[in-house]
């Protein structure tokens, strides 16, 4: 068992405490039936969004098939978007403002690009590379730094080879 995956069922408790609790105050500040209006509202829109949202990533998945590029930009948006609108489409308040700012294209664009990372630090980077295409790599402009001195090889058993297996970090 991974050990984030333990705190799952206490990061549920603590939602849920949480949707009460500012269930309770907008209820109290603009009264309850503002407050259940609000929720209702909110899971229907919800619910509008995630048909939507499912639509557009599936056409974004297949245009970017058919056209032999790597679907990995429409998937993660797709996800983004599919996530905003569950939590939107799940009774609360809480829920239902993270699903809206998941909406927010500034906002979906971090998200989308967070996604990204996390695929690509869990995917091996063939994968990756066929999920999201050729990496691009940030390089600094400025003064050359200088080239590392070479080091001399180290010679083990006598120069004879030496079998082994190249794992990647993580895997096993």
């Amino acid at each position: 068992m991974r050990r984030g995956l333990r705190f799952v069922p206490l990061a549920l408790l603590l939602a849920v405490v949480l949707e009460l609790a500012v269930f309770v105050g907008v209820g109290r500040a603009l009264g309850f039936g503002v407050a259940v209006l609000l929720v209702f509202a909110a899971s229907l829109l919800g619910l509008v969004l995630l048909r939507r949202e499912g639509m557009r990533a599936w056409r974004g998945f297949r245009s970017a098939a058919a056209a032999g590029q790597p679907p990995g930009g429409q998937v993660t948006d797709g996800l983004v978007g599919l996530a905003g609108a569950l939590l939107l489409a799940v009774p609360g308040l809480v829920s239902g403002l993270i699903g809206l700012l998941l909406l927010v294209p500034p906002v979906r664009r971090l998200a989308r690009a967070g996604v990204r990372r996390a695929t690509e630090r869990r995917v091996s980077s063939m994968v990756a590379g066929d999920l999201f295409g050729p990496r691009t790599v940030r390089v600094r402009q400025g003064a050359p730094q200088p080239a590392p001195q070479p080091q001399q090889p180290v010679v083990v058993d006598g120069g004879r080879a030496i079998e082994g297996e190249i794992v990647e970090p993580g895997r096993q």
